[in-house]
This record gives C-alpha cells, structure tokens and sequence, in this order.
C-alpha cells in the first residue's frame, strides 16, 4: 500500500504556510514535504509536526539567488562555498526536524556556457554533503527537472542522474524521481521503477500535462502504485501537484489509500 506525503508548498496554499500541517493531517496525511524550510525557524516547523501527528519527509537545499535566476546552487562554479553552506543549513534543519533526506539543488547552467565544468563541481558538493549526511544516516537526493519546467537545469533525464549517482557511487545518494518530469523528458515509466528500484529513495507524482491531482492525464497512477508495491519500493510518495480547485475538494483520489 503506497504512502503519501502532502507537498505544503503546492497544497494547502489557501492557507498561510504554518497552518498547513494541521490541514494536511486533518485530511489524513501522516507525512508532508515542501520545498524550503528557510523563511521559519527549524524549532517551529518541528514544533508543528510534533502537534499534528506529522513526519518530515523532504525539503530541497536552498534555491540561492532565484532573482538572479538561481535554482540552487551546488553545481555553480565558483560558488563552492555558498553552496557548502547551503548543504551545511539544509542538514541543521533535517536533524532538527526529523528528516530522512534533502535534495540537494544543482543548478541552471546560463544559455551558451558548457555543462561539463557544471556537472564536475556538482560532483564535488555531493561528495562532500554524502560524506556530511553519512555522519548523521541521512540520505542526499537528486532531481532531473524537465526543460519546459525549468529551462537549462544541469540534467533533465532520469538517465543523466543516474549517471551522476554511479559516478559518485556514495550509499546515501539516491535520485529523486518525479514521474512528472520523468515521463515528460524520458517516459517509459514502468522500466524505470522497475530496472531502477535500488537507485531511488523518493517519488513524486502529479498529472500530465497539467500537474494537478493525479486522477486524470496521461498516466494511469493506479497502475503505477500497484507496480511500485511489487518492486518493493517503501519509501513515500510525494504529493507534488497544483490542486485544480481547494486542496480538500481534491482529494477524493487518496481516499482508497488512507
């Protein structure tokens, strides 16, 4: 039986950001992600999960400079130690909070500039936030973002993150696959989840092409979560969409699984 986790950024929005844990459990979620924890002190996010029964199960590193047209900022040459405190912040809050895991952003790569001298500084900071997370059995995570979502992000494909996992070859570093942008860049999602059980600790999901509740679109969910319980995966899947209307009309789809 699939667990799912309620994203507290996408869902809940017509709420203020530190009413939705009560929200989200109320509706029956025992876990929740979101994207950045940083506008609020860890001691009040974790004082929020303890009071609503909820697990802490994700967060990104921060996005850096988004106004500068940052999206993280590990794989930025020349901003190695920005980046290392950003991996340092990000694993403060997940032993405050209880996480299991952070997904470390790598970056956008500026229109003309080569990827190679991206990719090879990215690998440097995995190695250093795995050996930093190791040390307190955490996981790091890794995300291939679909171009139309966010354009020259530093690898798009499942297969590109892959890649980076095996060329790194940490134990705690696992890809963080998104169906959404999986079936967008590589489709093919059932080999996915099946060749590469071992390789990810975390999946999110939404519909296609709309990114709304995933009970409509191009892919067949249920399906999906029958599949993912036959390949044993464990771990939670992350409520990842924009509701089509309020988040509770929405969720008639979680019902069976609850």
């Amino acid at each position: 039986m699939p667990k799912f986790a309620a994203n507290l950024s996408m869902m809940f929005t017509e709420l203020p950001f530190l009413e939705r844990f009560e929200a989200a459990a109320q509706a029956g979620f025992k876990a929740v992600e979101f994207l950045f924890p940083y506008d609020y002190p860890a001691s009040v996010i974790a004082e929020k999960l303890s009071l609503n029964g909820l697990q802490q199960i994700l967060f990104n590193s921060s996005a850096g400079n988004i106004n500068a047209g940052q999206w993280g900022r590990a794989a930025l040459p020349g901003l190695e130690q920005e980046a290392r405190k950003d991996i340092d912040s990000a694993l403060e809050y997940a032993i405050t909070l209880g996480c299991p895991q952070v997904h470390i952003m790598a970056g956008v790569v500026p229109e003309g500039d080569e990827a190679s001298g991206y990719r090879e500084t990215f690998i440097r900071n995995l190695c250093y936030a795995a050996e930093r997370f190791a040390l307190h059995n955490k996981r790091i995570l890794i995300e291939a973002l679909s171009p139309s979502v966010k354009p020259n992000y530093l690898f798009s494909s499942q297969y590109q993150a892959l890649n980076i996992v095996e060329a790194i070859g940490a134990p705690n570093l696992f890809i963080q696959l998104d169906i959404f942008h999986a079936q967008r860049v590589d489709g093919n999602l059932s080999h996915l989840i099946r060749n590469y059980k071992d390789r990810y600790a975390h999946v999110q999901i939404a519909s296609l092409p709309d990114r709304n509740e995933p009970d409509d679109g191009e892919v067949n969910y249920p399906w999906l979560f029958n599949l993912f319980d036959e390949v044993g995966y464990s771990g939670f899947i992350g409520c990842e969409y924009t509701p089509r209307a309020e988040t509770t009309a929405g969720l008639n789809w979680l019902k069976p699984y609850l």
